[in-house]
């Protein structure tokens, strides 16, 4: 009896050391996995509030809004070139052709927005989706002061916590207090920011090298 109970303990133990070296190992590929998946959406994101800045002067915190902006609105094709012309005041008072330096900007046309960024996918429809988990990112814009300026601001951002639902909690806990280097600080992954100027994301380098 002795024995037997003395083999199942062995067993136990052994189990739990193993899931405990395991676990750790495990949990981080599929947080790597995913979080990857959400950040390539947050780069869709930021793309579309970088167009709706540039053709509009704001960015956009309502996702249907935004979605429609990139289905309709175009950008407008410019061309700036140097030329040099009389200084008519300056030619009068030396009573010879005086030149000064002009800065010229040309239209040449319009391009779609839609086309611009996505090309021919459609992706843009869905950014708003946190992949593998029934939710939207939040998304936020508006203005802040910086010196006598009210500049645009956005931000996007999903707790790590809804893509690592089915992840012992334990892991989960400590990853949402992640203060790294190499890792996504915080519980959020996020993207601009309503506090400063600032696009970027949150994450490690590492996330937006070419695979």
């Amino acid at each position: 009896m002795f024995t037997i109970l003395f083999w199942i303990a062995a067993i136990f133990i052994g189990k739990a050391i193993y899931d405990s070296v395991l676990e750790p190992i495990k949990f981080k590929v599929i947080k790597k996995e995913r979080y990857a998946k959400v950040i390539n959406n947050l780069k869709d994101i930021r793309d579309a509030e970088l167009a709706h800045k540039a053709v509009t002067g704001k960015y956009n915190g309502d996702w249907n809004s935004l979605v429609k902006f990139i289905d309709t609105a175009r950008y407008t094709l410019t061309q700036r070139r140097d030329t040099t012309v009389i200084d008519l005041e300056l030619s009068k008072q030396f009573g010879i052709d005086m030149f000064k330096e002009k800065v010229l900007i040309d239209t040449l046309g319009t391009a779609s927005v839609k086309d611009s960024i996505f090309k021919n996918s459609d992706r843009y429809r869905t950014m708003m989706n946190i992949p593998g988990a029934d939710a939207k990112f939040t998304l936020k814009a508006g203005e802040i002061e910086k010196g006598n300026s009210m500049l645009a601001v956005f931000e996007a951002k999903m707790e790590k916590k809804l893509v690592l639902a089915d992840q012992p909690a334990y892991l989960v806990f400590n990853e949402s207090e992640t203060i790294a280097v190499d890792g996504v600080n915080g519980a959020y992954i996020s993207i601009g920011s309503m506090e400063e100027i600032n696009t970027n994301g949150n994450w490690p380098r590492y996330y937006d090298e070419k695979k």
